[in-house]
């Protein structure tokens, strides 16, 4: 019964034997062999047009790095208060990116309220030069808190964006969650709406260690590569990133892997709906679950095995949870099972 993260999951088994098929024989270094090229030209398959592919090895690091390569001096990503660049990275997409800053933007269910990101954005003239100028805008799909931005919102987000000169970054750790949640195509889900860069993300959905950054003007990567090698993410050994991807994207496992892990969410949430110690704290739509549960069933299942973590009751909404009860954060994985879901669901019920 883990749903501490995603990240606790190990490697999927076919993508596993990939990397160990791969690690005979002899490749060309720093992603100039074969495999690298392979699965260069299956990102632009996949996302329908010529895209710029650069592996690094963690989500930060992509999500870093991409907004790195846009920044100016005076330069400020504005991204949602829950998001993951601002809340858990460590200061890291201002450091690499010469100290240009995040600043954040609110909206409900956590996603950027367009309003407020116009009126965000407008407070930072052009020519303000003691306050900062605007650089970019990113979103996070899914969301830090199980939400998904529709089609319709991450273009208007991509609009106002547009409309301002700033280009559009989507951190997409849990892209394939998103995707599958939306029924959407990647294409559908980025360029086409106006999304100008991805962090891709594969390691939290079947990956050992799997991230890229993908542009989908490659012009906008020129200095990319520089920038990848000064930050010490380029990898002298990038077929092992390649073979994880290679065999991620074969008959379309990528995709099956996040339909395994929402499933297993919606059979959580189905659960939890229907329970008489716990209640579902807000609507998600991805591998995350957020839930109201009762402290007395929360430790009966922590002392059956359970693993999960206690999350912050918003500031917002502080009668959501009474003294009696907790608020948990429990997210389902490709290795999650339907035994550990009713365990779990099993546990609230004692």
């Amino acid at each position: 019964m883990f749903f501490a993260s995603d990240n606790w999951a190990g490697a999927y088994k076919s993508i596993a034997e990939r990397l160990l098929t791969e690690s005979t024989g002899f490749a060309a270094a720093y992603g100039a062999g074969d495999l690298d090229r392979k699965v260069e030209a299956r990102f632009s398959e996949i996302f329908e047009r010529e895209v710029s592919i650069f592996f690094v090895a963690t989500g930060t690091a992509a999500n870093s790095l991409s907004l790195a390569s846009v920044q100016r001096p005076g330069g400020i990503t504005f991204c949602h208060s829950e998001a993951h660049v601002i809340e858990d990275e460590c200061g890291a997409p201002e450091f690499f990116s010469g100290s240009a800053r995040l600043v954040a933007v609110d909206g409900e269910a956590g996603k950027i309220d367009p309003a407020k990101l116009s009126a965000k954005i407008a407070s930072f003239p052009e020519d303000a030069v003691h306050h900062g100028r605007a650089g970019a805008v990113t979103i996070t799909q899914a969301t830090e808190i199980g939400t998904v931005y529709s089609l319709p919102e991450i273009g208007e987000i991509a609009a106002i964006s547009r409309k301002c000169n700033l280009p559009l970054h989507m951190d997409g750790a849990r892209f394939a969650n998103a995707l599958v949640a939306l029924g959407a195509t990647p294409a559908e889900m980025t360029w086409k709406r106006g999304v100008d860069m991805l962090s891709f993300g594969g390691t939290k959905n079947g990956c050992w260690c799997a991230e890229a950054i993908v542009f989908f003007n490659p012009d906008q990567a020129r200095e990319m590569p520089f920038i990848r090698k000064r930050a010490a993410q380029l990898f002298s050994k990038s077929r092992f990133i390649a073979a994880q991807f290679d065999a991620y994207f074969e008959d379309g496992l990528w995709l099956d892997l996040a339909r395994h892990s929402n499933g297993m969410a919606d059979r959580l949430r189905a659960g939890i709906a229907t329970s008489n110690s716990a209640r579902l704290a807000w609507p998600t739509a991805s591998n995350e679950v957020f839930a109201v549960v009762s402290k007395s069933a929360a430790k009966i299942a922590e002392k059956k095995g359970a693993k999960f973590y206690e999350w912050p009751v918003p500031a917002a909404t502080p009668e959501l949870v009474s003294e009696s009860e907790t608020l948990v954060r429990l997210v389902t994985s490709f290795a999650t099972t339907e035994a550990d879901v009713d365990g779990f669901l099993k546990c609230l019920a004692a």
